[in-house]
């Protein structure tokens, strides 16, 4: 393989290199005994956090909300949902994970408020062309009797993006657009009040301490002029869809005068506030986010998305730096999230793609996944920039693929006529300890809001703390490593020449990844010394599915 190298930049913020903790707040921790993961659950884990050694938490949707979409759908930005605990506790909670060293990035939903917003009810109250209904998109329906939807739109969730109401006077009205549930209208950022609300609502989270923000849905604010049709059958895929060119509602250009007046809001603190986007684009499209006076970082779904082949990742790992190094954007690595399949399930597949909660591609090898689930933990580690990790990936947890029909609460499973499952099976409450459910989620005798397999027992932050060659020992090994190597500052990487499916790169002169995806074992180079491998390592061998860190040129460990 050729070499190439990225430029060193040591001088780097806390967010350019940061290991940031998914907390799905309904499956973290239950502190109250209801069966739902609350902030009381979550500061009484905070110490589980400080010692797995990440820099920032990412909190899923905590605020009120009907919980149509598992909290995004919000219906009041400023405040708490009462499930998860009160505004004072999670003032307490900032401060609390700020003394422990670490901060603190909510989820903000910009797209779409819920339908029992106070907004949404004013506007269904109100007249067509009411200032009212300006905050939202309300569009009259097609035909004589405007019977039809506006245009072709689809929900993400299934069905059409349109829902039609019944006007004040009993009539039948217009259409509101919900690119997502139907109890998730979409919010018309041309409006200046909408965009002022958020804001305010930007300052009111920073003012508590706020450290930054997860936008999400951040490429589908904004809609073209005249909302066009898409022009695709009902059966193309969504991957097909994003790709088309000009899409009338993702990637909209002037969605970036948006977080342009963000941005500045951020640098306004003395202390960096800092957002990190969700944003589903084409990869040449993605700098444009991130630009010097745009949003900080955002998600490197191509990683994600990426196979365990060793040319497709390194494709992806040099394509994501080299797009991001022109706009001084670092690149943020990311395995799993609660949107898709676990990775130790995709993984353990021939086909590692499937990403889709709606596809049933067979079997899981769990053994082969979760070995290359451990190679992958130290190859993204390894990468520069910032990585994410998703609550329970450092226990190995594997997708929850038997949920009962029953207990299934994904908005998809009832748009979809109860024939797409869901994304309920990678949102299973953490075990945490014991050899019965709840497992330590919550109190003994509580039943969590979905169903714990037994097998979780022998995966719980208990039983594996202290042993050694458990993931979990794995992670915090990492991580400290991470922190303590001078090999891993900066924001250098050099490839290595090496064999046909293996992968090698230097972060420094005396710091070494190599991953092996071949079919054989790789011996090591001489002279160098193992800093950390995903399994043992024999007679100085490097094994199929592994990865190792190596140190060397007579370098000191710290």
């Amino acid at each position: 393989m050729p070499r190439t190298r990225i430029d060193d930049n040591t001088a780097a913020p806390w967010w350019r290199t940061a290991v940031v903790y998914q907390v799905y707040i309904r499956s973290f921790a239950d502190g109250n005994g209801d069966g739902i993961g609350d902030i009381a659950g979550l500061r009484a884990r905070m110490p589980y956090l400080r010692e797995l050694g990440v820099d920032a938490v990412w909190i899923n949707p905590w605020y009120p909300s009907p919980m149509a979409d598992g909290g995004y759908d919000v219906s009041d930005y400023r405040g708490i949902d009462p499930s998860f605990g009160t505004l004072a506790e999670a003032e307490e909670m900032i401060a609390e994970a700020h003394a422990l060293g670490i901060r603190v990035v909510l989820d903000i939903v910009p797209n779409h408020t819920s339908d029992q917003h106070r907004w949404f009810a004013e506007a269904l109250a109100s007249a067509p062309g009411s200032p009212e209904r300006e905050r939202y998109v309300f569009r009259d329906g097609k035909g004589p009797d405007g019977s039809s939807p506006p245009n072709d739109w689809r929900s993400r969730f299934g069905g059409r993006a349109w829902t039609r109401i019944t006007e004040p006077d009993g009539t039948p009205g217009q259409w509101y657009l919900h690119l997502f549930a139907a109890e998730q209208p979409d919010l018309n950022w041309n409006s200046r009040e909408v965009r002022a609300e958020f804001e305010s609502i930007l300052r009111f989270w920073f003012d508590r301490g706020v450290d930054g923000f997860r936008v999400d849905v951040a490429h589908g604010l904004v809609k073209k002029p005249g909302l066009p049709d898409i022009g695709l059958p009902d059966d193309a895929l969504f991957d097909e869809e994003r790709r088309r060119p000009d899409h009338p509602h993702w990637d909209v250009e002037s969605v970036h005068e948006i977080y342009q007046t963000w941005r500045k809001i951020a640098d306004s603190y003395a202390d960096e506030r800092v957002f990190v986007a969700e944003a589903h684009v084409h990869e040449d499209r993605l700098p444009l986010y991130v630009r010097q006076d745009e949003l900080h970082t955002a998600f490197n779904f191509p990683f994600l998305k990426a196979p365990w082949e060793a040319k497709e990742l390194r494709a992806v790992i040099d394509q994501s730096i080299c797009a991001l190094t022109p706009v001084g954007a670092p690149p943020t690595w990311v395995l799993s999230n609660h949107d898709v399949p676990r990775h130790v399930t995709r993984y353990g597949r021939d086909c590692t793609r499937t990403l889709e909660h709606d596809v049933r591609p067979g079997p899981s090898d769990r053994a082969l996944g979760t070995r290359r689930a451990r190679a992958a933990a130290l190859l993204t580690m390894a990468l520069p920039g910032s990585a994410y990790v998703y609550q329970g990936e450092e226990l190995g947890l594997w997708e929850v693929e038997d949920l009962p029909d029953e207990s299934l609460q994904d908005p998809t499973w009832r748009r979809s006529g109860h024939t797409v499952r869901g994304r309920d099976g990678c949102r299973v409450p953490l075990p945490w300890s014991g050899m019965d459910a709840p497992f330590g989620f919550g109190p003994k005798g509580s039943e969590p809001w979905l169903p714990q397999p037994a097998e979780w027992a022998g995966a719980s932050a208990q039983a594996q703390s202290g042993t050694p060659g458990s993931m979990l020992e794995l992670y915090r090994t990492a991580l400290r490593l991470r922190q303590e190597q001078p090999g891993f500052r900066g924001e250098s990487l050099t490839w290595l020449d090496t064999p046909d499916g293996v992968l090698g790169f230097e972060r420094s002169p005396v710091l070494r990844c190599l991953v092996n995806f071949s079919a054989d074992p790789l011996p090591l180079p001489r002279n160098w010394g193992v800093l950390l491998a995903s399994d043992r390592i024999p007679n100085g061998t490097l094994p199929v599915d592994t990865t190792v860190w190596l140190w060397g040129g007579g370098a000191s460990r710290r």
